[in-house]
This record gives C-alpha cells, structure tokens and sequence, in this order.
C-alpha cells in the first residue's frame, strides 16, 4: 500500500455508517415501517439509506400532516434506539428480564409513542422533557391512573365515552406489539463504534471537526453516546431548521464548515454511503469514503477522492507548523 498526504483545516464526519455502526437497528425500524404499510422491507430499507427520516417518511407515509412530522420523526428514532437497545436490556442474560409491565399503547404506527416513552418501560428516553410533556397521555394510560385511585372521579365515564376502542382491534395491537417485543430482543443490534474512529477523533483538536448526519438530534446523540463518543459542539443533525435540504444536497456539510468557521473547500468529509458521498463532494471538500456499509464497487462512482477500508488506514495529526491537519492514508 502506497501512503497519501495532504493537508485540510477541519473534518466533517457522517455518523451512521461513518463513526458508529447502528446499521442492524436502523434498517430494523425501517423493516418495521414497510410491513406498517404494507410495503416490501428490503426496498424500503435499501431506498432510505443515507437519507433524512423525515425525507424517507414523507416519501413513505404520505399521511403523515406537516405539524405532526417532527413528532413522527422523534418516534421514529426512538424506535431506532430501542432496538439497539432492547437485547442488552431485555433480551437472553439481560437482569430486567420481560416487557410484561410494558404498556401497549406503544409504537405500532403513527400517533403512538415509543417503549422508551412508556410508562412501564425500563428503556431510557432520549426525548427532551418539553417534548414529552407536550404529547397528551394517551387513553390507556389516563384511564389506569383514574382505575388507579381510590375513588375514580365522574370524568371516567365520559373519558370511556369519548375515547373508547373496539376490543377486537385492541387485542389485535396487544398481540402486534408483543410479537414486536419479542422480535427486538431477540438479535443484538447494539450500536458500535466503527474501527479506528477513536484514534482519528482523538487526533484532531477541539474547534477542528463536526458532525453533519442525516440523523435527528434524537437518534444522533443517542447514537454517539452510546459508543463513548461526545457530540462535538458542532453537531449538525437533519432537524436543524437552518437547513433547506438534507443529502444528497451539500448543505449538511456546508453549514457545518460555517459554523467551524472554515471553507468547505479546505475541510475533509468521510462519509460511508453514496448520497453522503455526493454531498461531500458537491460542497467542494476533499471526501474519503469508507467502505463500512457499502461494497467498494457500490461507491466508487459517486465522486469520492479517495476510498479506504475504515478509518485504520487513516492518520491524522496536527502539524504546528502550518497550523493545519495532516493526513496520510495507507491506499
């Protein structure tokens, strides 16, 4: 292998795919989507890698109101979250043991919230308290806290009236969402972080790199600290609002260099999937892309300057001299 040197100011990575490996959960939740909608789950899979969800369900469930898509969104990630999360937590050797005390007014389908947001659930939330307190509790849970109190209060009956479910279709969703629970528990799709990504982060000083994912702030930091990493202060996630357009637009990368306060043109973006990879390269940057999600054959036409196995083939140290990055890959 012949090495390669240049120089650049800062680095913008991808994360999925790029620093963490979450690839089973995501494509289980988006696995999860198709069969919601009746779709096939190896094309629903395949046509949203490297896209923003909130693209990728636009596209998917059209029904979806433009106020209830960062609901949506958050749902969708936490879903993400839970099956990364569910076979260490619940699943063979795990010390919670079951998801009997689980609610099951959770996630199957628009509208509902996640098992990390349910009552019962020994699942984390990543979901900021503004926005959980802000989603109206849903019928079951008001109608066991109002079973649960000693006198039930004469709200009950008119709640029952106004919201009352048919029961063929209740166990129908109990059954749905127990065979869900069991389902996640039963592969490990923990996330991971990806080879050599540790030693190149912990190579380049603090102010000189960002994140730039197609992931929300939900599943993005949830994401990167589970694997140890701390999301840099710049960290820009797919529900930045001072974003017009998410990859394969080079925005994501564009204002990520803004906010470091260099060009585009003297950063380095590693990417790992072919609409990143177009991304990086339309904001004129220098791309290595790794071939961690992707056959080599699969990204070599999108444009990339340079492509390696994983990030072991790369180096980066600070040269004081120039006041630059350094970099010298083993091609």
């Amino acid at each position: 292998m012949s090495p390669s040197s240049f120089y650049a100011d800062a680095v913008l990575f991808d994360m999925d795919g790029t620093l963490t490996d979450s690839i089973a959960a995501v494509e289980a939740a988006w696995g999860k989507v198709a069969q919601d909608i009746g779709q096939d789950p190896a094309y629903v899979i395949a046509a949203t890698h490297g896209k923003r969800a909130i693209d990728n369900l636009a596209a998917f469930k059209p029904s979806i109101k433009a106020h209830e898509m960062d609901s949506e969104v958050t749902d969708f990630e936490e879903t993400i979250l839970y099956y990364a999360d569910a076979y260490n937590t619940h699943g063979p050797g795990s010390r919670r043991g079951s998801f009997a005390n689980t609610p099951i007014d959770s996630p199957l389908g628009s509208g509902y919230s996640t098992p990390a947001l349910s009552a019962g659930s020994s699942a984390p939330s990543s979901r900021a308290p503004s926005m959980v307190q802000s989603r109206r509790p849903s019928f079951a849970s008001r109608l066991f806290n109002m079973l649960s109190m000693t006198a039930p209060p004469p709200e009950l009956e008119e709640a029952i009236a106004e919201e009352d479910e048919d029961e063929g279709e209740r166990a129908l969703r109990r059954h749905a969402f127990e065979a869900w629970q069991l389902e996640a528990q039963s592969v490990d799709r923990s996330v991971r972080i990806l080879p050599g990504v540790k030693r190149v982060m912990d190579s380049i000083p603090a102010g000189r790199y960002a994140v730039a994912t197609s992931g929300a702030k939900t599943y993005a930091h949830g994401c990167m600290t589970r694997v140890g990493i701390t999301p840099p202060t710049v960290t820009i996630t797919a529900d930045d609002k001072r974003l017009k357009a998410g990859k394969p637009a080079p925005d994501p990368f564009l204002l990520a260099a803004k906010c470091l306060g260099f060009p585009a043109e003297r950063c380095v973006v590693f990417e790992d999937s072919p609409s990143g990879i177009r991304a990086g390269v339309a904001s004129g940057a220098t791309v290595i892309a790794v071939c961690t999600s992707h056959e080599r054959a699969k990204i070599e036409g999108c444009g990339a300057h340079y492509i390696v196995r994983d990030m072991e083939q790369v180096r980066v140290e600070w040269d004081e001299e120039s006041r630059r990055l350094k970099f010298e890959l083993d091609l």
